[in-house]
């Protein structure tokens, strides 16, 4: 499986159950990895979507602990068995973990490969993803040039961030 996350400079990834900040050129980058593909978040992330729906053009798994949770367009499983039969039906390089903070800590030991945007900055945190530089697990393969947020689009003016890509050593 693969993961897809935006951190900060601390690792942190949301704040008051919203994205730190919200840069065009990630979302693009996020859809052009993700779309076509099947990804996985708990309910908690669902409200941080375009309308609080399921994404369009994937196929959408949403863990949640609630059995009246029924959101239209994605499929939702209820335990972690429930997960991972679902997730057997699909190949695993089709597979993104995309949040929030305990899915991925939950589904970190089965993914392979991290697609990282890191951002520039110490944002105001209280959800983070865990420090994967620090385990001595994974692999820096990738790193784009630095790019800066668009004040005109992004809510984040003059963020300076970059695209990387990780691999768990094997």
């Amino acid at each position: 499986m693969n993961l897809i996350v935006a951190v900060d400079q601390n690792w942190g990834i949301g704040y008051r159950g919203e994205l730190l900040a919200r840069v065009r050129a990630d979302m693009k980058h996020f859809a052009s990895l993700t779309t076509g593909r099947v990804v996985v978040f708990g309910s908690k992330t669902l409200p941080t979507f375009p309308g609080g729906k399921p994404l369009k053009n994937r196929t959408n798994i949403i863990l949640s602990r609630r059995e009246d949770f029924k959101p239209g367009g994605a499929i939702v499983v209820h335990s972690e068995a429930e997960l991972y039969d679902e997730l057997k039906k699909y190949r695993p390089e089709d597979v993104f973990v995309i949040g929030g903070a305990s899915v991925y800590r939950l589904l970190l030991p089965y993914c392979n490969k991290a697609y990282i945007t890191r951002f520039d900055k110490a944002f105001k945190a209280d959800a983070y993803f865990p420090d994967i530089t620090a385990t001595g697990e994974w692999e820096l393969i990738y790193c784009s040039p630095t790019q800066t947020s668009n004040p005109d689009t992004d809510s984040e003016a003059g963020l300076t961030f970059r695209f990387c890509e990780y691999v768990r050593k094997k």
